[in-house]
């Protein structure tokens, strides 16, 4: 089942490494960062907003 991220909250968050912005990956459940390249997982609706927790992706 895959949750969908409320518009507003993605307009608040940003990247906790570089403080950019943020895109919603609807498919992988994810935040992406493309200038730190980092993936941020989103468990039962809530952004897991961890650099440890993040995966390193090639975008």
């Amino acid at each position: 089942m895959t949750t969908e991220l409320d518009p507003r909250l993605l307009s608040l968050l940003v990247c906790p490494v570089t403080k950019g912005p943020l895109t919603y990956d609807r498919e992988t459940q994810e935040l992406i960062s493309p200038r730190a390249k980092l993936a941020f997982p989103i468990r039962d609706g809530i952004p897991i907003m961890l650099p440890e927790e993040a995966r390193q992706i090639d975008a």
